[in-house]
């Protein structure tokens, strides 16, 4: 291979300095990104304007990314302006909720949503940190009355697991689903016909089952869980107020005793 050759490969790859010197000399990163594909375009001979409608086109495909980027400044603007609160209040005044009882009317509705494809619907970020985390919490205060710092966290731990559980195997029913294309592009290309996109979600219907079966059990005992933890927290904490009167009680009676010596 001559140096000429050899130069025109490695002319594509000069925008990878650009990028590790940009980000060196800690530059805006979108810029310097905008900079290397400008300069591994023109490096390759592409004309100024055909290099402009190739940014225009890839910028046009992945706006679904960018709007859902603008999701999280979002939230975060609810969460400041209240939207947990608002959320805790709500849930305080239906004496009927309980912890479990809205997680499982989530976990149902999650699973059958995606398995609709409609993957967006919930999410760790735009559902249950702002939403469904606040709400089962508030539920289990109207019960219980203040929580420790651990029932917050378990009650927070669950409603992520009902989120993940029923995103994971709710998907799989889709069949436009990307995994599922996935496995039947793959089997195809190995020899194995018949497997359609379909027939992959047909299977994944009786694993769905089996998890929405068993996560509503696991939830449907929570909030006993929660007040046999809330009864021996309560239990624990009166044991040590009893054990720090007792000790300032035997403080008092050396003191006194000491005194009546003197």
């Amino acid at each position: 291979m001559d140096l000429v050759s050899l130069s025109s490969l490695m002319l594509p790859l000069i925008g990878i300095p650009v990028v590790v010197l940009g980000f060196a000399l800690r530059f805006n990163p979108l810029l310097v990104v905008t900079v290397a594909g400008l300069v591994t375009g023109l490096a390759t001979g592409m004309d100024f304007g055909s290099l402009l409608e190739t940014f225009g086109e890839k910028f046009l495909n992945s706006r679904q990314l960018a709007s859902a980027l603008l999701i999280l400044p979002v939230i975060g603007l609810l969460e400041r302006a209240g939207l947990r609160e608002r959320a805790q209040a709500w849930v305080a005044g239906i004496r009927s909720a309980t912890t479990g009882r809205i997680l499982m009317l989530y976990f149902v509705v999650r699973e059958i949503s995606a398995a609709m494809g409609l993957l967006s619907l919930g999410g760790q970020a735009q559902t249950v940190r702002p939403l469904l985390s606040p709400m089962a919490e508030a539920a289990a205060s109207n019960q219980h009355g203040d929580l420790p710092a651990p029932i917050r966290e378990r009650i927070a731990a669950h409603a992520a697991a009902c989120d993940n559980v029923a995103l994971f195997f709710g998907e799989d029913i889709f069949i436009a689903f990307g995994a599922v294309l996935l496995m039947s592009a793959f089997l195809k290309e190995n020899g194995i016909q018949g497997v359609e996109p379909l027939s992959i979600g047909m299977w994944g219907i009786p694993t769905a089952l089996c998890a929405l079966v068993i996560h509503l059990f696991r939830l449907s005992r929570l909030d006993a869980a929660i007040a046999r933890d809330i009864h021996a927290w309560r239990a624990r904490e009166q044991g040590n107020k009893a054990v720090d009167v007792a000790d300032v009680t035997d403080v008092t009676d050396v003191v006194d005793k000491a005194g009546v010596s003197s």
